[in-house]
């Protein structure tokens, strides 16, 4: 498994109406380890999400099942792997 950080901007006039289902699909997530932290940034402008998952293609199928991304919310996305190695949530040894 490996970390990805994904950040988001939003296309700000889909926003509110799609905010409560994507913060559904994302507490999945969350409930099956699947993602670590999200959030939007403090402008208003987008979020990031650092998620698990098997591969960047695992990642993609994962994310583009997002109701931002299916109804348009995201204007824009990067992915990057991230390689955490100091944190109070690794697990031991990591």
């Amino acid at each position: 498994m490996a970390w990805y950080l994904v950040e988001i901007t939003y296309v700000q006039e889909k926003l509110q109406e799609v905010r409560p289902r994507h913060r559904e699909f994302l507490g999945k997530l969350a409930e099956q380890g699947r993602v670590a932290v999200a959030g939007p940034l403090g402008d208003g402008t987008g979020g990031l999400t650092l998620y698990q998952a098997d591969d960047e293609a695992h990642l993609k199928e994962t994310i583009d099942q997002d109701p931002y991304f299916l109804e348009g919310v995201v204007a824009e996305r990067s992915v990057r792997e991230f390689k955490p190695v100091i944190g109070a949530w690794l697990p031991e040894g990591s």
